[in-house]
């Protein structure tokens, strides 16, 4: 397929809201995550003296860098109207082997697993969705089981302890005074903007969610697109499982309870639409800062961990039900 039929078919869905639906409408979906952000940086700041300070902000950067990797791979999914349940258990997997490949063999072959652990993992998703045709939800759903129980076996419940000085260093320590999970996010965050917005890929991503038989029709290889943006998300895994261990020095099978409900929370809020179609990876950033700027405030504040759960639950549910609103409104 040529660029200009991606592009053709990536337009509509995009720019649909702009053309069709009412200004205030696209405003929200354009801004609205990013004045968000903005208000809850205002209200922490009056809320606690500390949350502005630099150490607190780089903190924040470090705690959110983990899901915000996931959640750009996650980026790629959704935009195809797809979904991954699977990032949490797959996250457990590639930490625990990680953890003791590097113990065992080095930091080098450590990463290498990491990699190819997570990519494997997110090729057979790929393979189950694309070419056996079984939905998103429940294809991951089994992934999630499957990578658990691989990572419980594999570890027999047990922590992997990591004392890799070189490899305890990378994930704790700083460049030009930014951690260095920070620094990998925002280099992953300016790649993956630029292959939505300036491939040909980006645009058939865009193409397949937006009007899957449309994109098939025009010379798309839809089976290759989804099967590659679940192999993407399993490459997330695999920096994102590396940062984990080198930040934590342990590799545990409960690494990742939980983190697919962070990933999809900071993708659905950023404004990546659970029909398909729509979403940036700037986007995601966003969202992800919002969920990482809430908790944060939260601790400072002394509220329980327990209760962020239900912001996180609230801010997805919320998000929902915008899109779907704006959906009748087209």
């Amino acid at each position: 397929m040529n660029e200009p039929a991606a592009t053709m078919l990536a337009k509509p869905k995009m720019q649909g809201v702009r053309e069709r639906g009412p200004a205030a409408t696209a405003t929200m979906r354009k801004y609205g995550a990013g004045v968000a952000l903005i208000l809850l940086i205002i209200f922490s700041s009056l809320q606690s003296d500390r949350f502005l300070q630099v150490d607190n902000v780089l903190n924040v950067l470090r705690q959110i860098s983990i899901v915000g990797v996931l959640a750009l791979g996650m980026t790629f999914v959704i935009i195809t109207a797809g979904i991954d349940l699977s990032v949490g258990s797959m996250l457990s997997v590639v930490v625990v082997y990680t953890a003791d490949t590097v113990q065992t063999r080095g930091v080098f072959l450590g990463v290498i697993m990491a990699l190819s652990l997570g990519c494997l993992l997110g090729l057979v998703n790929g393979l189950g969705v694309a070419i056996g045709r079984i939905q998103p939800f429940v294809m991951t759903l089994g992934m999630l089981a499957f990578a658990k129980g691989i990572a419980l076996i594999f570890t027999e419940g047990q922590p992997v302890a990591i004392t890799n000085d070189a490899f305890l260093a990378f994930g704790n320590g700083r460049t030009l005074g930014i951690p260095n999970p920070a620094i990998v996010f925002l280099v992953l965050l300016a790649v993956c903007m630029f292959v939505l917005r300036g491939t040909v890929f980006g645009r058939s991503v865009y193409a397949v969610g937006a009007n899957e038989e449309a994109a098939r029709l025009s010379g798309i290889p839809v089976r290759r697109v989804k099967c590659a943006v679940y192999v993407i998300s399993g490459l997330m895994v695999g920096i994102a499982g590396i940062l984990y261990a080198s930040q934590l020095g342990v590799g545990t099978p409960v690494a990742g309870d939980g983190k697919e409900l962070d990933a999809i929370a900071a993708t659905v809020v950023g404004g990546t639409s659970l029909f398909g179609g729509v979403g940036t990876a700037g986007g995601t950033f966003v969202g992800a800062a919002i969920l990482g700027v809430l908790s944060n405030i939260l601790n400072l504040s002394g509220v329980s961990p327990y209760v962020q759960y239900l912001f996180r639950g609230g801010l997805i549910v919320a998000a929902v039900l915008l899109q779907r609103r704006e959906g009748r409104g087209r």
